[in-house]
């Protein structure tokens, strides 16, 4: 029981880290590159801002509970991340990106290696939290 303690606190701690790096790497583009947001970039910012201060309460708390609450928006916020991806990078869905406000959600701000884009950083924040999650509830019920 103490060891999953221990992996539980770890994972949560990672996850956490993820929410953050996330969070200052949204603030950073925006707010020293100025990138201006699309709305697809304000959604994902809606669902990741609340999980970097919930994963940093659990974290020091040691509540694995609060998986339960993270997960739901870590899963939600995956499927827009890969949405607004899907519009960048997918000719099918890129005609219903430029209909996205002033900032258009099929624009691309970065594309390092022809593949990862704002959304995709977000894509995999997202995803990887909710795998965390889901491994801490699974090893909160062992």
């Amino acid at each position: 029981m103490k060891k999953n303690a221990e992996k539980i606190e770890l994972i949560m701690m990672s996850a956490w880290g993820f929410a953050l790096i996330a969070v200052l790497g949204s603030l950073y583009f925006s707010e020293i590159r100025n990138y201006v947001p699309c709305e697809l970039c304000w959604i994902q910012r809606i669902f990741m801002y609340p999980l970097a201060i919930t994963l940093a309460i659990a974290t020091v708390k040691k509540d694995s509970k609060q998986a339960f609450y993270t997960l739901p928006l870590s899963v939600i916020g995956t499927a827009f991340s890969l949405y607004h991806y899907l519009i960048q990078k997918v000719p099918l869905f890129a005609e219903s990106g430029e209909a996205c406000g002033v900032i258009p959600c099929n624009y691309q701000y970065i594309n390092y290696f022809g593949f990862i884009t704002i959304p995709f950083l977000a894509f995999i924040a997202f995803f990887s939290i909710s795998i965390l999650m889901i491994w801490v509830i699974k090893l909160a019920k062992e």
